[in-house]
């Protein structure tokens, strides 16, 4: 029996809490031994003061311990870091068991007003069901989630399936992919790296490929020649001059490439991390073993390039250390080196950091989808099938609904059957309506589904539920109805699709609006589409009558003991109690 998600992220939090505490000791040493060797090189250039020769080897092999203690030190940091993202995931999403979710982006910056369906279901903004879904941690692999989601694709299914049950199924895995994710992100988006890759002016020549190495060699040669007394301070001096003189001529193109490279550091940084979590783990699935390989290559690790590439683009960012710069282009030619191993990546790998990313956001746009899988285990995976049932649900309901009060409904549709909803006012329609087209779009995704059993034969989704005036575009009310109402008969042309409708024509009189939503039933009906209406106008129901495919269903309401109450149950009919005249007794708004 799978791990149940409580106990997982409580677990979890317990064991990085005592490895945190094992690291901050760690760092405390670590901060102690810097101190120490910090001491003893200024002892040491007191001790020899006034002999160069002395004072130059203690600063030499002082600053090259003390750079290892920094590395060191660097990694105990990362380490602290790592675990206190796992940390915070994990107490996130222990608080997120309790449907406490209002701190995970809202992504409203991922709306479309006229979008298939995405305005009329919650799907993104405060409470929506992409801020209950979205674990991403990076930019990319937040937009990737949020076009899955606004997708309508219906193709592959049970590859979709498979990937989100296996990688559910890897929680400790995926944990540590949004961790690394986390604690690296990077201000510059993949899309500005890969355009600097593309469009780089190449400036180094081939010859720097040796020079540098020459150049250092023979400077170090002439600092042993110095402390043996062969040359003196005046001849390293000129050296020095001659090895900023070479590096001086290209300031200009090294400025520019450093500046652009700086910005694209942590990207990589971050991603070498990402690639290796991939390329680490075992799949099974087709979906995420075809992720594996796109980033494989024949003789080497995606990310142990990526890693060579951070490393050469932070080599020459030491040139930002000014005493570093000076001393390392005098001696080294350090900046044109740097240079030429940078442009040597971009020529043989630039073109592949494209697919790198594109699968790493694919990944971490997978990670939530399994998330949601892994934090809901009594949900069901669809059975896709290619019979007459599009939906045939037992026990369904609306995943953001407090399962301990959501009354569940057993619903089936077939395929070309259009039925009318009735029902009172907060009896439950609109909630139905969107309980049924969010569990289309999961269905769709590869998700499980808040039921006990649910059979489904894959399509696409296409709602109008919610309809509002455009003052910007001068648009009234009913015109925006119109208009949605086209781009539905438009879609329907091109495809099959299930249509989910909620009071349509509000914007005109009662006796116009039935005539009118009359026809654009039958309209639809006579194109062979799927769906459901709700409407409180009790006259559409007459269409039952004359169109075998129209089935009347109802939400009903019960005023017992002077009291409203409603069983949120779906049932097969026409409603009989309408609750407006009630309630507006009931408030006082007009007299009894």
């Amino acid at each position: 029996m799978a791990e149940q998600p409580h106990v997982f992220y409580t677990s979890q939090t317990e064991i990085f809490q005592k490895q945190l505490k094992d690291i901050k000791q760690k760092l405390f040493a670590s901060s102690m031994l810097r101190l120490g060797v910090f001491v003893l090189i200024c002892y040491g250039v007191y001790f020899f003061f006034g002999d160069a020769r002395g004072v130059i080897a203690v600063i030499i092999l002082g600053s090259g311990l003390f750079i290892f203690l920094i590395s060191r030190h660097s990694d105990l940091s990362f380490q602290k870091k790592l675990f206190q993202e796992l940390i915070a995931i994990n107490k996130k999403e222990f608080q997120a068991l309790k449907r406490e979710v209002f701190d995970f982006p809202e992504g409203n910056e991922f709306k479309e007003d006229m979008h298939y369906y995405s305005q009329d279901i919650d799907l993104f903004g405060k409470g929506s069901f992409y801020q209950y879904l979205n674990r991403t941690a990076t930019r990319e692999g937040a937009s990737s989630l949020a076009e899955k989601l606004k997708g309508n694709t219906i193709d592959n299914i049970k590859n979709k399936q498979e990937a989100v049950q296996e990688l559910s199924e890897k929680a400790a895995w995926r944990q540590d992919f949004t961790a690394y994710a986390s604690i690296s992100k990077s201000e510059t988006s993949t899309a500005t790296v890969v355009d600097l890759l593309k469009n780089h002016s190449f400036f180094v020549p081939k010859i720097m490929q040796v020079l540098p190495i020459v150049f250092s060699m023979l400077s170090i040669g002439i600092f042993i020649a110095l402390f043996a007394e062969i040359i003196n301070l005046k001849q390293l001096l000129l050296w020095f001059i001659i090895g900023l003189g070479i590096s001086g001529t290209y300031l200009k193109k090294i400025n520019k490439l450093s500046e652009e490279t700086s910005k694209i550091q942590d990207v990589f940084q971050q991603y070498r991390y990402l690639l290796s979590q991939m390329e680490q783990s075992v799949f099974a699935s087709a979906k995420l073993k075809s992720l594996q390989e796109q980033i494989a290559l024949e003789n080497e690790k995606a990310s142990d390039i990526a890693r060579k590439f951070s490393k050469q683009l932070d080599n020459l960012d030491q040139r930002n250390n000014m005493l570093f710069g000076i001393f390392a282009n005098g001696f080294l030619l350090w900046d044109l080196y740097q240079c030429y191993h940078i442009e040597q990546w971009i020529k043989n790998y630039g073109q592949k950091a494209e697919d790198w990313f594109a699968v790493i956001a694919e990944m971490d746009a997978l990670n939530s989808l399994a998330n949601f899988s892994f934090n809901h285990p009594k949900y069901t995976f669809p059975e896709i099938t290619e019979g007459k049932n599009v939906i045939k649900a037992r026990d369904f309901v609306h995943p953001l609904l407090d399962p301990a009060k959501a009354v569940t409904n057993n619903f089936s549709i077939e395929n070309q059957q259009f039925f009318i909803i009735t029902g009172a006012n907060m009896a439950g329609k609109s909630t139905f309506l969107r309980t049924v087209s969010l569990g289309i779009v999961m269905a769709n995704l590869g998700l499980p589904v808040c039921a006990s059993s649910f059979s489904y034969s894959p399509i696409k989704l296409i709602t109008s539920m919610r309809t509002s005036d455009s003052l910007t575009d001068d648009e009234s009310y009913f015109f925006s109805e119109l208009k949605r109402l086209k781009f539905i008969v438009d879609k329907i042309r091109e495809d099959n699709y299930f249509i989910i409708l909620d009071e349509i024509l509000k914007g005109t009189n009662s006796t116009d609006k039935a005539l009118g939503s009359r026809k654009f039933i039958e309209k639809l009906v006579a194109s062979h589409s799927t769906g459901i209406i709700a409407t409180h106008d009790l006259s559409l129901c007459e269409v039952e009558k004359d169109h075998d495919e129209v089935k009347n269903y109802y939400f009903d309401a019960e005023i017992i003991d002077d009291e409203l109450h409603f069983d949120y149950t779906i049932k097969n009919g026409i409603a009989q109690n309408m609750n407006a005249s009630f309630l507006l007794r009931k408030m006082k708004i007009v007299d009894d």
